[in-house]
């Protein structure tokens, strides 16, 4: 057997007269008598360094210096340190208290970085979404957003937090496929995808009036009503999507579908996509009567816009109002009528209507190789023509930006800056509505368009939605653009890449992709064939009329 060390029983001292140890040790203990309402002697202190003269016996001991328990910061300063407050000891305490609203102030001026959605970089047309407009050498971000940023800050830190609804009920017969979440999304690439290829060219163009570039704040133009229709159908109403897909492509879509999926990064509002998977084919599309094709107001500001039902400053309201600008502006600055002949395409307009007069949009069908076996066609668009000096045609999108309230907004005045300041308001407008600009810079490199043309447009009175003013013109080059804004297209065409990809591994049947109304992510799930065609969903819509025809 193996040697083991030995158990020796231990001595234990059992007290027979009552609880306790039966023998004290002689020790030499200062003792002193005390009582609660005694201060003892200060062990450290980590948050005054420099002692206040109004309590400056605070931590003295009571029984004296000569007392063995009295603390002497003196004696024991020299072996011992943790923490280097000599930059705290110029300050008097109450000082200390004064310049904390600064630090929020500066947290306020300079932490709309967190979001991603700040704008730099750049001079009269280049602004990014680095830092452009509000710099060091900006007075406006450094006086204006600082000094009325920190109430808003403070209101918003104690505000309750408001769940945003789902643009979608998710059933509970619905599958979750997947779940990606932003900062993935954000590590995706896929680089060197060449131009894209014409496969159809449809409609015509009207051309654009140079004289709308002289617009400025005191040559104000009011913004006219055109009673002009835009058909918005989706992916599987497109006659010539239709078509293409018996011989041609993989996955088919529209161009506001495809940036949609492409800068889901930067949305904040909750939205849809339908998906049909026949094959190898894959059909994206949106849902009848949905809000998807109408702009958002103000998504990504710190300050959105309140739920206010009936409000015209409410979120559904500056939607509405900034689509039907959006539609005008388009109209207004192209030569309408007969003054000059228009610019047609190979094909006539696929969505032509007998008796109804259709705005000035003409489609090219693009395909796309995303690989050996992904070949992407997408619907894209133009809204206007115009001849260079040298009469070489350049292709346009033409969007508008519209200004509701500055006041409510915390937002440059418009007015008073844009001629001046032109970078500060192109700045602003970034950081509220990164996603909308992103969006508008895609659907333009898509379609190939060789101008992006932005008009600013107010409100004559702020507290008047229905009539408007022009008040600037502003160009960009798409692809320039795209890189001001930091707008990476290598990790848009990565995100519809592994989007397709997912949706590829699936058996065929119907899918929804949907961005997550408070969350930075993205979900699919496998519906029903029939999940959107009963009344019930119908009534779902949070929207019961539509600015556009289907």
């Amino acid at each position: 057997m193996a040697q083991y060390a030995p158990f020796i029983q231990p001595y234990i001292e059992y007290n027979q007269n009552g609880w306790g140890p039966c023998e004290v040790p002689e020790l030499e203990v200062p003792y002193q008598p005390f009582c609660k309402s005694d201060r003892l002697g200060k062990i450290s202190d980590w948050m005054v360094p420099v002692q206040d003269k109004k309590y400056s016996s605070k931590y003295a001991s009571t029984f004296g210096n000569n007392s063995q328990y009295a603390y002497f910061h003196e004696d024991d300063d020299a072996t011992f340190h943790l923490v280097d407050g000599n930059n705290l000891r110029d300050l008097k305490p109450y000082q200390r208290n004064r310049y904390r609203p600064n630090q929020r102030n500066n947290l306020r001026g300079h932490g709309r970085n967190a979001r991603g959605n700040t704008v730099g970089g750049g001079g009269a047309g280049g602004v990014g979404l680095g830092g452009a407009g509000l710099g060091a050498g900006n007075k406006y971000s450094k006086g204006r957003d600082m000094r009325r940023g920190h109430m808003g800050r403070r209101f918003i830190r104690n505000a309750p937090v408001r769940l945003r609804e789902s643009s979608v009920m998710v059933r509970s017969d619905w599958v979750s496929v997947e779940e990606i979440d932003f900062p993935r999304l954000l590590k995706l690439s896929l680089p060197h995808i060449k131009e894209g290829i014409d496969v159809a060219t449809c409609g015509s163009l009207e051309y654009y009036d140079k004289q709308c570039d002289r617009i400025n704040v005191k040559k104000e133009r009011p913004l006219q009503k055109i009673d002009r229709i835009i058909t918005v159908p989706g992916t599987i109403d497109d006659p010539i999507i239709r078509r293409l897909s018996k011989t041609m492509g993989t996955v088919f879509a529209t161009d506001d579908i495809i940036a949609s999926i492409m800068c889901c990064t930067r949305s904040v509002y909750s939205w849809d996509i339908v998906i049909e998977k026949l094959g190898s084919k894959i059909f994206l599309d949106k849902r009848d009567n949905a809000q998807f094709d109408l702009l958002t107001v103000n998504e990504t500001s710190l300050e959105p816009p309140q739920d206010e039902d009936g409000f015209i400053n409410s979120p559904q309201s500056l939607s509405l109002e900034a689509t039907l600008i959006n539609h005008n502006f388009s109209q207004q600055v192209l030569k309408l009528g007969d003054q000059e002949p228009k610019h047609k395409f190979e094909e006539p307009n696929p969505f032509e209507a007998p008796g109804v007069e259709l705005a000035s949009v003409a489609y090219r069908y693009k395909q796309w190789k995303l690989g050996d076996d992904v070949v992407v066609i997408v619907r894209c668009k133009h809204n206007g023509v115009m001849k260079t000096p040298g009469g070489e045609l350049q292709f346009l999108s033409i969007k508008a930006l519209n200004e509701w309230d500055s006041k409510v907004a915390n937002t440059v005045e418009w007015r008073q800056k844009l001629d001046s300041q032109r970078g500060a308001v192109l700045a602003s407008e970034l950081r509220n509505n990164a996603c909308k600009l992103a969006k508008w810079t895609v659907e333009a490199v898509l379609a190939g368009s060789d101008q992006l043309k932005l008009g600013y447009v107010s409100r004559v009175n702020r507290k008047d939605h229905l009539r408007h003013v022009i008040l600037g013109m502003q160009q960009f080059k798409p692809l320039e653009f795209a890189t001001q804004i930091n707008l990476n297209m290598d990790n848009a065409w990565g995100v519809l890449r592994c989007l397709i990809d997912i949706v590829m591994k699936q058996p065929d049947g119907k899918f929804l992709i949907m961005k997550d109304p408070n969350k930075p992510m993205i979900r699919i799930y496998e519906i029903p064939e029939n999940a959107f065609d009963s009344d019930d969903n119908e009534n779902e819509d949070t929207s019961e009329d539509k600015p556009f025809t289907k």
